[in-house]
């Protein structure tokens, strides 16, 4: 049965250990797998990028793979051909289609109609890949993951939504601290909400934090939103509540100081460099499960 990664909720928490296992080998020696060799896979990208694009198109590569990268122009889709039309035709050419998108109904729709897997690079709901790196990187930090503390100070979005998802899978508690207006609806996770981020980051092992405007925000509320969540800032004094060992982490692009300090994203504490490089090693154990397999 063809398998598909479209928020995390696809893995069991045993296999998302195994895929971070694996992607630590992978780290460990870049060239011991050619899992995708004569294999090509389609990288849409219907919202600009640079470490989604860099990551997976190098991934493909070094798994022996030929990467397809297609920007939104330059497919039909762009002229009002369906997702499922798209879906139907690259799946006879490509052993795998990764799609970064605006909404979440699209690599949706796709993966009900591609009979290749589907891989969500992105889209307004949810960031899989991104927390995939996230936790290889806090077990790279601490040497594993049950029991860990994260922190999530912020904007309510989709990697904030992503975290809770497999971070529970994981073990990993996560403490989401966002505005009421901010905050995102239901939690099936055991998630710690609150509007309070020095009671999110009270003993952390980990405190995170996003841009305060995304792609699709609206710029002329930019000044609104940096009034609202200035008290959500990730700063040395915000960094302080949590543990002595605790390490900052963004995923990047980050604005420094509006939702990081330039001192943390910069500084000693920050593993915000090592979870940009862990998504090109957690995306090709992830691409070597559910294609070279």
């Amino acid at each position: 049965m063809t398998r598909h990664f479209l928020t995390g909720e696809e893995l069991t928490s045993a296999e998302l250990v195994s895929l971070l296992d694996r992607a630590l080998e992978l780290k460990a020696d870049r060239s011991a797998s050619s899992a995708l060799e004569g294999s090509s896979v389609a990288l849409v990208f219907e919202r600009p990028s640079t470490r989604t694009r860099v990551s997976f198109e190098v991934g493909v590569h070094e798994l022996g793979g030929h990467p397809v990268v297609l920007r939104g122009d330059e497919l039909q889709l762009s002229r009002g051909e369906s997702p499922r039309d798209t879906a139907l035709v690259l799946s006879r050419f490509v052993a795998g289609i990764a799609l970064r998108t605006g909404p979440h109904e699209v690599v949706e729709e796709v993966a009900e109609h591609a009979s290749v897997p589907v891989i969500n690079m992105l889209t307004r709901e949810h960031h899989p890949c991104q927390v995939l790196a996230d936790l290889l990187t806090l077990r790279e930090r601490f040497g594993r993951l049950d029991g860990l503390r994260l922190a999530y100070v912020g904007d309510g979005n989709n990697v904030t939504r992503s975290l809770m998802v497999l971070g529970a899978k994981a073990g990993v508690e996560v403490a989401v601290a966002t505005p009421a207006r901010l905050a995102l609806s239901g939690n099936s996770t055991g998630a710690l909400m609150t509007e309070d981020p020095a009671e999110a980051a009270e003993g952390a092992h980990a405190v995170y934090t996003d841009v305060w405007l995304s792609m699709d925000d609206d710029a002329d509320a930019a000044d609104a939103r940096r009034e609202l969540l200035a008290p959500y800032r990730l700063d040395a004094a915000l960094l302080e509540r949590a543990r002595d060992d605790a390490v900052a982490l963004h995923c990047l692009p980050a604005h420094p100081g509006d939702e990081i300090a330039s001192d943390v994203l910069y500084g000693p504490r920050s593993a915000v460099w090592d979870q940009a490089e862990n998504r090109l090693h957690v995306q090709k154990a992830l691409l070597e499960f559910l294609i070279g397999s």
